[in-house]
């Protein structure tokens, strides 16, 4: 059987259903938000889902989804702008494919060990609503950065990625909040799969990133908040 490359268009549904989630969660956030909150500046929280790759030996992202799990944090710089750190376990897998471009029966497996850090844009105003009840306690994000990657028998491996993607959060409690997150990562590398026959093919490794692996993750997380954010009165002493 020939290795074909198939090409795959965005499911309308799923589009729709993203856009709806994010309207139900901003309709949603005038009641998760009393208008006596004190906004935090910080999160901590756990996430879990699925994680897939997509390089030499996979002709499309969502084959052979595996599981993904890990933690994050989150500080929040403005209402706008926050820095998040995030650490992340997760299984890569595929079929293996020899140099005919035959897919064998057999399958490879990686386990990786992701740690970036990325900065976050959201797109409405989060946080408490004490000072400014044009804050909400639910918004869409996007979000960019850099990372390092331990994979292969025993981590032995190290690379570089740039993670981007984005996500909905949502305050639905009292320091208690929701996060969807899906993350893209592009890596400076073309060997996640730790075979030498499908690795680096045209010796490309390194510098042409348009070659290299990528994996991707899909979480849903909760996170706790804390560290209150500073009270500001503009009011006071004459300002």
């Amino acid at each position: 059987m020939k290795y074909q490359e198939t090409t795959y268009k965005a499911d309308p549904i799923l589009l729709r259903s993203v856009v709806i989630s994010a309207l139900v969660l901003c309709a949603l956030s005038a009641q998760a938000a009393p208008a006596d909150e004190q906004p935090y500046l910080c999160e901590l929280g756990v996430q879990a889902g699925c994680g897939y790759y997509v390089g030499d030996a996979t002709p499309h992202i969502f084959q052979n989804p595996r599981e993904a799990f890990g933690a994050q944090f989150r500080y929040k710089f403005t209402p706008r702008w926050a820095l998040q750190v995030k650490g992340m376990g997760h299984r890569i897998t595929g079929p293996i494919v020899d140099e005919d471009g035959q897919t064998l029966e057999t399958t490879w497996q990686n386990k990786m060990i992701n740690i970036d850090a990325a900065a976050e844009f959201n797109f409405f105003r989060f946080g408490g609503r004490v000072y400014n009840n044009r804050s909400f306690a639910a918004t869409p994000y996007i979000f960019v950065g850099v990372g390092m990657s331990l994979y292969n028998e025993h981590f032995h491996s190290v690379a570089a990625y740039f993670p981007v993607g984005f996500g909905l959060k949502w305050q639905f409690a009292k320091f208690v909040g929701l996060n969807i997150a899906w993350q893209h990562n592009i890596y400076i590398a073309d060997n996640l799969e730790g075979i030498a026959s499908m690795s680096n093919t045209y010796n490309l490794n390194g510098w042409n990133i348009m070659n290299n692996d990528l994996t991707s993750q899909l979480t849903l997380g909760i996170v706790f908040e804390f560290a209150h954010e500073k009270k500001v009165c503009k009011f006071c002493n004459g300002q």
